[in-house]
């Protein structure tokens, strides 16, 4: 049972994620994209990954795709329509996915993963040190320049929206 449920979520993060990309409407792929952040989390909380499937909801789910219906929103785009990318343009960037998968399997193939047994079973106090510490392995710098750059985000969508009002051609 659990399999055939972990299946319906991958088909369901595989065609939102096909949605989002193809959408023409920028709410809309916006929305496809939630709902595939959605059906990851639930992977991970279906593999009992409680942790990671909850930053999984408040993080992406919650933050970002709220950052990017508000930048929609703010910018007057709601019903707005995406240009058709022209042939070559989609013929480059197949080529170059393709470039960038051969490279990630390429990665995966060539190292040896080795098996760690747990000593010692973690609980979210030592994650969270573990990831907002400042010694060795800590990640407070880079949680600090991602938090000014969605900082930036909102602040240029702001300016964005106080500008002239673009007129959407239906």
């Amino acid at each position: 049972m659990e399999q055939i449920i972990f299946y319906i979520f991958a088909i369901i993060i595989i065609v939102m994620a096909l949605a989002s990309v193809t959408s023409r409407m920028i709410l809309r792929a916006v929305i496809y994209l939630l709902l595939s952040l959605l059906a990851i989390s639930a992977i991970y909380f279906m593999l009992e990954y409680n942790f990671l499937g909850a930053v999984q909801l408040a993080v992406y789910a919650g933050g970002i795709i709220i950052l990017f219906i508000f930048a929609v929103f703010l910018v007057h785009q709601i019903d707005g329509k995406l240009e058709v990318p022209s042939i070559g343009r989609k013929i480059f960037m197949a080529a170059l996915s393709a470039v960038g998968l051969a490279i990630t399997l390429t990665t995966i193939y060539s190292h040896d993963f080795k098996v760690v047994e747990a000593t010692k079973a973690f609980d979210v106090k030592d994650i969270g040190r573990g990831l907002l510490g400042t010694g060795e392995g800590g990640f407070i710098l880079p949680f600090e320049v991602i938090s000014v750059l969605l900082l930036a985000a909102m602040i240029g969508a702001i300016i964005i929206a106080k500008g002239q009002k673009i007129e959407v051609k239906k």
